[in-house]
């Protein structure tokens, strides 16, 4: 991390490596080949089949399904990677609980649905771990993108216009590519370097040329870009993150949510991350849950999760809230943060009771206090990126329906843009269309 927690080096009750390893273990583990089988034949591999609807990115996922059944798992890989290209982090970190498996048809008949996310990733897997690329480029155009941002997004829109035999380079602000997928998604959900390895996978289609370290803003501007290529792409995601606008906010037991799970992504060593021994993570959405459920995972005693509106209002889904609390997370809602009192080597959180009035949210006359040894915040990320002739609307990049942005030949996806949720898949899916609509614009007239 960027800064230390503890000026006491307080670490809390530390676990053994066994129980480290447990607690960090894939999340989902996967299929073997024989229980794949079992959960494709429970597929009525409907024709109008409500969940391809509900998939972001159109996966035919009766037809992936099929191919599953009938052994031929690498075409099943084939057809999820033509509509997603990260269809194996997809796999892993979708919320297919609220998505393709809830529209599912067994779902709604036993309650029961067949396990999507599960036979997306046993086939997925199998392709990839044969090491070799599934798709060849089309012929070249001379053409050349740039994709600043290497993300879901970005990625998905790299790999498609190299698909269509465009030249593309990657700008990218971290020192490893990914974006959320490497930095911004527990531990537990995408484990052994897969992100890593699927953006190698990926890049073995060839024709993307990927470059570090590279700030839009500050390194480059778009001018300067659109002087040297014929479009960009922005992927940029969201690198701001929201304040609590309380005193005493700076203390360096009051942590950004997203930098602390990013450092426990990068960490080599679990035994020795720092975590509070009572954390509290403030906010409701995937971010707090992943930040409180390993909080409990490293080893804090008391872990409390507190949300400014009723429990059905957050955003993180009802699999997820309930994995917080199988892992002993307490979840508090409608209550939002009002003072912020050093204490010592602690912190004291003071919350409002809230209650929704005529659509509003507002403060009632009481409350409570949390004494903490470190504070999460995850109440949301803001776009920092500032560029001339760029439209922001509500805090994004604003796009229309084909991904075009208010400059000529920008085009921009993913977080960082106006359109759908905030989800890895909708990301990609915002990319790869993106692409295809600059594949349109730089067709021969």
């Amino acid at each position: 991390m960027s800064k230390s927690i503890f000026s006491d080096g307080i670490v809390s009750g530390r676990l053994s490596k066994d129980q480290y390893e447990e607690n960090f273990s894939d999340l989902h583990p996967p299929l073997d080949k024989h229980e794949a089988m079992v959960a494709a034949d429970r597929c009525y591999f409907c024709y109008d089949a409500p969940c391809i609807t509900a998939c972001p990115t159109d996966i035919d996922i009766p037809l992936f399904i099929r191919q599953i059944s009938t052994g031929t798992a690498e075409s099943a890989a084939k057809t999820i990677f033509e509509k997603n290209i990260l269809g194996g982090m997809c796999a892993r970190v979708c919320p297919t609980e609220t998505l393709c498996e809830e529209a599912c048809v067994r779902e709604v008949a036993e309650g029961k649905p067949v396990e999507i996310g599960k036979l997306q990733r046993f086939a997925t897997d199998l392709l990839m771990d044969q090491d070799r690329h599934p798709f060849e480029r089309e012929p070249e155009t001379g053409k050349k993108i740039c994709v600043v941002g290497a993300g879901p997004a970005g990625l998905s829109c790299a790999h498609r216009l190299a698909l269509r035999g465009h030249n593309v380079v990657i700008f990218d602000a971290n020192k490893k590519a990914g974006g959320l997928n490497e930095y911004g998604i527990a531990a537990y959900k995408t484990v052994e370097n897969f992100a890593e390895k699927e953006i190698e996978w990926l890049l073995g289609i060839g024709g993307i040329v990927l470059e570090q370290d590279r700030v839009l803003g500050k390194d480059f501007s778009l001018d300067k870009i659109l002087d040297e290529y014929d479009a960009v792409f922005l992927g940029v995601g969201l690198s701001g993150v929201n304040a609590l606008n309380l005193n005493n906010e700076n203390n360096t037991r009051i942590v950004d949510a997203v930098e602390f799970i990013s450092g426990l992504r990068q960490t080599s060593n679990l035994e020795s991350y720092p975590v509070g021994r009572e954390v509290v993570v403030i906010g409701g959405g995937m971010t707090a849950v992943d930040a409180a459920v390993q909080s409990k995972l490293l080893g804090s005693e008391k872990v409390h999760l507190v949300y400014r509106r009723s429990r059905d209002r957050m955003n993180a889904s009802k699999f997820e809230q309930d994995l917080a609390t199988s892992k002993g997370v307490n979840i508090i809602t409608n209550a939002q943060p009002n003072e912020l009192e050093n204490i010592g080597e602690k912190v004291s959180v003071s919350f409002n009771y809230t209650a929704e009035k005529d659509g509003k949210l507002v403060n009632l006359d009481h409350g409570f206090s949390i004494e903490a040894d470190q504070v999460l915040k995850a109440i949301g990320q803001t776009f920092e990126v500032t560029e001339k002739d760029l439209k922001i609307h509500n805090g994004k990049i604003k796009v229309d329906s084909a991904g075009q942005t208010s400059i000529g030949r920008v085009w921009a996806g993913g977080d960082c843009a106006t359109g759908g949720d905030d989800l890895t898949v909708t990301a990609v899916a915002e990319g790869r269309d993106a692409a295809e609509q600059i594949n349109l614009a730089l067709a021969p007239s």
